[in-house]
């Protein structure tokens, strides 16, 4: 198994990469959803929900397999993780890792979920005891390291409206897959798919809630906020997302 040092070392550094793409540790925790204490135990304890972590990636503005990365056969590290160690590859199952000078079992491959690409008006009609599509006529599935909670679904983002000005974070450009989790609570300062009474879509937009009010919003500015008041049902929690160049 992973060195449980060398995970809390890089959830630490997640969470000082968050800060410099300006996330304060109190904006890390309305993005997850949790305190900024609990962000804190987080590098401290070593203990994040998956959900958590791939919110902690996104604001960091890195990947998931990042934090799971192991060190190749024969290397030796004597520190902690650097953010260029991304894309080194994992080492095979009854090969050796040698970590700070210590023989170590080396980990199983990171274990891969598939789930269902579907269209925004299939998204409209996902529930948790209806699937909207016929036997025999399943959509496209892609794969992640990502097991969610509920069911999920992957949308591709159509539009401008949740492109960000330049500059600003997240941004998440038309043709970009974006992975929902039908498990996990949509709170304020999340991205969610949600349909209103009046559409048979599925819109994507982050939760916000001001005054005791809540309102779906673009990251695009240029778009108006959307007023919900019980005329809105939450689809799903944004959990990843993917661009294809």
């Amino acid at each position: 198994m992973q060195d449980v040092e060398v995970f809390k070392a890089r959830v630490k550094e997640a969470i000082r990469l968050a800060k410099e793409n300006g996330y304060t540790q109190a904006k890390i925790g309305e993005e997850a959803g949790v305190s900024p204490q609990a962000v804190g135990q987080w590098s401290r304890s070593g203990k994040v929900s998956s959900a958590n972590l791939a919110v902690l990636a996104r604001l960091a503005g890195l990947t998931l397999d990042w934090f799971y990365h192991q060190p190749r056969v024969g290397e030796v590290t004597t520190s902690g993780p650097q953010v260029g160690d991304t894309y080194r590859a994992s080492p095979k199952v009854g090969d050796t890792v040698r970590e700070a000078g210590n023989v170590q079992e080396a980990p199983q491959p990171i274990r891969y979920h598939r789930y269902p690409v579907i269209s925004r008006v299939q998204a409209g009609a996902w529930t948790e005891c209806v699937t909207p599509y016929e036997p025999g006529a399943e959509p496209h599935e892609e794969a992640t390291d990502y097991r969610a909670q509920g069911r999920a679904f992957w949308l591709e983002v159509q539009g401008d409206s949740m492109t960000a000005p330049a500059g600003s974070r997240p941004s998440i450009p038309e043709g970009t897959l974006v992975l929902f989790d039908t498990g996990i609570e949509a709170v304020p300062g999340k991205l969610v798919a949600a349909q209103l009474d009046d559409s048979n879509e599925a819109t994507f937009k982050q939760l916000i809630e001001d005054g005791g009010r809540r309102y779906l919003r673009a990251l695009n500015p240029a778009y108006p906020l959307i007023p919900i008041n019980g005329n809105c049902r939450i689809l799903g929690v944004a959990v990843e997302a993917k661009t294809r160049l």
